[in-house]
């Protein structure tokens, strides 16, 4: 296992488990049988979902499941009897099992992932997948939930992913040496985005050598390296705390892809910057209706950033770095709050601190638990929430013959973090999810009910203004 995938392996507690959960609400219906077959021919074509985890005194091993059992991994949910018709599933009672399962952890004697079948959902079946994070990261899941689709393309031939199968730990080791030639041939290969930051710092019009290179890419990682160290804890609000064993979760209304598309062009700013907005406006809504002041308040949010390339989003595993994040939350006008998302989004734009971030998890990964849980906190009494935003498919899927209609899912948050907030775009439709702490935020669908009256705000902004400035 790498360097990386044994940190996250390492990194739960009692108060949060590093799983993550998604679901898939599937219209008809299907049978457990055929959810099964689908797995067994498609899903396990990955070793690593036969694989369990063993740990020794050098780290974590990936070792084949002689004992392996489907019947294990595959369940079916008993019907919860409900108001209404007997035996019905409500969406209230689907948003609690999804809660507990987040609150119950993997058997560590087994692969450690698993799915969970709702039937009798108003003609429908909801499909609630589970696994930990030491697996893959989010942009690998999608590459694996299209795989196991209708029509859906395997996995490559073992024989190719065999010979790639060290490089993640290539890339940790570069990462965790001082600057060199290697370190900046391993940046360039992390991922497009970053790459294409750093070669623009790194490749004027005439080319330079590695040794001139180094010394501009040292200048940039010291002053991120600075900005880390120097970052202040975050503002204390009643979301911050620390968290106890029991979770809420929540989702809401889908915003069409289109419109959000439309308002980002016609302000002037990113998809992300509109989405990341009306995150903060919907959290500073729901602490002012709590009764707090939040006037002037900025939360921080950590914000995954793919350092994988897009050619190899079928390698498991976790490829990802951290950007710390200030939400705006203080800010009510939503025109003033769009352009203040969008000037620190700017600000992050050619930081190696999500390289930083890998290297620090890297770093983690070799050492005992209880260090490696001091050094990581460091993230969790720098930030309120964990948040992210993964690129879906653009159609809607077919599974086992029936139509994938909506997909979810729900981000784990380490050390004290008591927020996630989870953002993917799927057939045309924006999809948000929400976990949260019992206690720190009991009723996270308050939280989730305001996305769309911040977003209708901008929407009717944009319409109104004048027509030159959007051609």
């Amino acid at each position: 296992m790498s360097k990386v995938d044994t940190a996250w392996l390492r990194m739960d507690t009692d108060a949060n488990l590093m799983m993550i959960h998604g679901i898939w609400f599937i219209r008809p219906g299907i049978t457990l049988e055929a959810l099964r077959e689908r797995v067994a021919q498609r899903l396990l074509q990955y070793p690593r979902f036969r694989q369990k985890v063993v740990e020794d005194t050098l780290g974590a091993q990936w070792v084949e499941d002689e004992a392996f059992d489907i019947a294990h991994h595959v369940q079916l949910e008993p019907a919860r009897p409900r108001r209404g018709r007997a035996g019905a599933w409500t969406e209230k009672a689907l948003q609690q099992r999804v809660a507990e399962l987040a609150s119950t952890p993997l058997d560590p004697a087994r692969p450690l992932w698993q799915m969970h079948l709702v039937q009798d959902l108003d003609g429908a079946s909801a499909l609630i997948a589970r696994l930990h994070h030491c697996i893959a990261d989010g942009i690998a899941l999608i590459a694996v939930m299209l795989s196991i689709t209708d029509g859906g393309k395997p996995p490559p031939a073992r024989r190719q992913r065999e010979a790639q199968l060290s490089e993640p730990d290539w890339l940790s080791d570069a990462l965790l040496k001082p600057i060199t030639g290697l370190t900046v041939k391993a940046i360039g290969m992390a991922g497009s985005g970053v790459a294409k930051s750093v070669d623009l710092m790194l490749h004027p019009e005439q080319p330079l050598d590695v040794s001139v290179q180094a010394a501009k890419l040292g200048y940039q990682m010291v002053s991120d390296v600075a900005a880390l160290a120097l970052m202040g804890d975050d503002s204390p609000t009643r979301l911050k705390g620390k968290p106890g064993p029991g979770k809420r979760v929540a989702w809401g209304h889908r915003l069409p892809l289109d419109a959000v598309k439309a308002v980002g062009k016609a302000m002037g700013v990113s998809v992300n910057d509109v989405l990341l907005s009306c995150v903060a406006g919907a959290l500073g809504g729901y602490l002012r209706a709590q009764g707090d002041e939040v006037d002037g308040k900025e939360i921080r949010a950590m914000v995954p950033v793919n350092l994988r390339p897009m050619e190899r989003v079928y390698q498991l595993g976790n490829r990802f770095g951290l950007v710390p994040l200030l939400l705006p939350i203080g800010i009510d006008n939503p025109v003033k709050r769009l352009y203040a998302v969008h000037a620190r989004m700017q600000e992050l734009k050619g930081s190696l601190q999500p390289v930083l971030a890998f290297g620090l998890l890297s770093a983690a990964g070799l050492l005992i638990k209880p260090v490696q849980h001091a050094m990581l906190n460091i993230f969790a009494r720098k930030a309120t929430a964990v948040m992210t935003n993964v690129p879906g498919p653009a159609e809607p899927l077919k599974f086992c013959g029936s139509t994938v209609e909506r997909v979810m899912f729900w981000v784990p948050q380490s050390g004290d973090i008591g927020v996630g907030v989870s953002i993917l775009t799927y057939a045309g439709q924006v999809e948000f999810g929400l976990i949260t702490d019992a206690g720190l935020c009991p009723d996270p669908q308050a939280v989730v009910d305001r996305f769309e009256p911040e977003f209708r705000k901008l929407l009717m902004l944009s319409l109104m203004l004048p027509w030159e400035e959007r051609v």
